[in-house]
């Protein structure tokens, strides 16, 4: 089945911020082919559904930082920051804006929040193993240098024993 807006497109506007995986109201909207006035005005309609860690509006430094990559300008942009919403926050959205093109796109928007979260679990999975094999090869490391200078010890020339001299009673 084809998505209606494909992954890769998806997977470039989500964002890392304050801790969460987060899209745009602006993003958003244009996905689901709504103003983002529109959009921004729905979800203000139904506040109570969109707590602190579903949606939370950008500070000036934030969006500073972000301006490039959201592809705003300081000529017309927007006069408001935008509105952040995590992958809870977009699920909440398909309760909000209730046309068939959101429930698509809010279906697509979940499988690659689900991929990404997939992909994350196997790095994290990936990263304990070769903690795990770096420590092995660590103390085998050890234990063969151990090896080694015991080897140099057997296979190195004995100290020949020095000649006494001595004096003999008789002299």
């Amino acid at each position: 089945m084809k998505e209606i807006i494909p992954a890769e497109i998806i997977s470039r506007k989500i964002f890392f911020i304050r801790g969460f995986k987060v899209m745009f109201d602006a993003d958003l909207a244009r996905m689901y082919g709504v103003p983002t006035k529109s959009l921004n005005l729905a979800v203000k309609r139904n506040a109570a559904r969109f707590p602190e860690d579903f949606m939370f509006r950008l500070t000036a430094e934030e969006a500073c930082n972000l301006r490039f990559q959201i592809e705003t300008s300081r000529w017309g942009g927007r006069r408001h920051l935008p509105y952040a919403f995590t992958e809870q926050g977009v699920a909440m959205l398909s309760t909000v804006l209730k046309s068939d093109r959101a429930i698509e796109v809010n279906i697509s928007i979940m499988r690659v929040f689900a991929k990404m979260r997939n992909m994350l679990l196997a790095n994290k999975e990936l990263s304990e193993e070769l903690k795990k094999l770096e420590n092995k090869v660590e103390k085998h490391d050890k234990e063969i240098q151990t090896i080694f200078e015991a080897i140099r010890q057997l296979i190195s020339e004995p100290e020949k024993p020095r000649k006494r001299i001595g004096f003999t009673a008789g002299g």
